[in-house]
């Protein structure tokens, strides 16, 4: 009786929420002991290899199962799970008979190839998850429906100009841990909100940065300076990371984190001898391992306007050249919402 009141649940789920995520509902059957559910394929076709649950019959799920080629895909599948496999290319008929799967999660594998045509037909694809692999560039012909694209923990060095084109709906893309030395074609990726570029071996901040980003990480490359008027492009930028660079003071112009829409701004791991001016708006400041010598009141507060007070809460100043110490007596005022201050 138990296992069909799970049944009608499941089934219950997916008569009201067919587009949510289908392994959310699959992970609960494994934390409650009913992983055998997984291998009844009455669902409809599906390869011998994989299961096809029939109270998600439009889910595959492929992954842990030691594959190392792609597997054969039913056309009804929206929503096809091969991470954690062996799989080593991805060739152009891959997904010739399910053209309208929405999610293709294929990280964490060792795929080094992929077909220039691979993803071409896929016209209503959300999510595409090709991240630690060992892929040397980025695909051709994505498709332009994508919003998350994570490509992140492979062996690209470089971006051609039209590797995102026309990918006007695109929100997420992570880069991070690459090998790219620059980067550019981003200007038109009109909707994006997060771009994380972090771990590569970028000397510069990149050129034609999307005006809508929300989330910029750019920490552990070799960046020794910031353009002029940096952040004046954004209208939305809220957190910025540029830990573990070569940042010093000469290499940021004056009053450029000065900008009021800032929330998160981390310089932690630079060679900075003096604190920034920043925005009174901002509310977390990291700049922890520099090599500051001053607390200089002026770089939070006004100076002349006591009431216009710094809304920082949280400041990290351990492993520079000062101590709490250095800090003056009117801190307090002018710090006065700050709730962890690490100095």
């Amino acid at each position: 009786m138990r296992l069909i009141a799970l049944l009608l649940l499941g089934l219950l789920k997916f008569s009201l929420a067919q587009d949510r995520d289908p392994f959310q509902w699959l992970s609960s059957l494994h934390s409650h002991g009913y992983a055998s559910l997984q291998a009844d394929n009455t669902g409809g076709e599906c390869p011998e290899e994989c299961d096809c649950p029939p109270t998600f019959p439009i889910a595959m799920y492929c992954d842990n199962r030691n594959m190392k080629q792609m597997p054969y895909i039913p056309s009804r599948m929206k929503y096809v799970y091969l991470q954690h496999n062996q799989i080593t290319s991805v060739p152009d008929n891959a997904f010739g008979n399910a053209t309208n799967l929405v999610w293709v999660l294929l990280h964490e594998n060792h795929i080094n190839s992929v077909g220039k045509q691979a993803f071409a037909k896929l016209v209503d694809l959300d999510r595409l998850y090709l991240n630690n692999n060992n892929l040397t560039e980025v695909p051709s012909n994505l498709p332009r429906s994508l919003h998350d694209l994570r490509l992140n923990h492979n062996k690209i060095t470089k971006l051609p100009p039209n590797a995102f084109e026309g990918m006007e709906n695109l929100t997420i893309l992570l880069l991070h841990n690459n090998g790219l030395q620059d980067i550019s074609g981003l200007k038109g990726l009109k909707s994006l909100t997060l771009l994380d570029v972090s771990g590569n071996q970028l000397k510069k901040v990149p050129n034609g940065l999307p005006e809508m980003l929300h989330q910029l990480y750019l920490e552990s490359n070799s960046i020794e300076a910031v353009p002029e008027n940096f952040l004046g492009q954004f209208t939305n930028l809220q957190y910025v990371r540029i830990s573990h660079n070569e940042l010093t003071n000469k290499g940021i112009p004056q009053n450029t984190f000065n900008n009021s829409g800032l929330v998160e701004l981390d310089l932690s791991f630079n060679k900075l001898e003096s604190i920034p001016v920043v925005s009174t708006n901002l509310q977390h400041l990291y700049l922890q391992a520099n090599q500051i010598k001053e607390f200089s009141l002026g770089s939070f507060c006004s100076v002349v306007d006591v009431m216009n007070f710094s809304k920082l809460q949280v400041l990290r100043l351990e492993g520079n050249e000062i101590s709490a110490g250095d800090m003056p007596s009117e801190a307090a005022l002018c710090l006065r919402l700050a709730t962890d201050i690490a100095v």
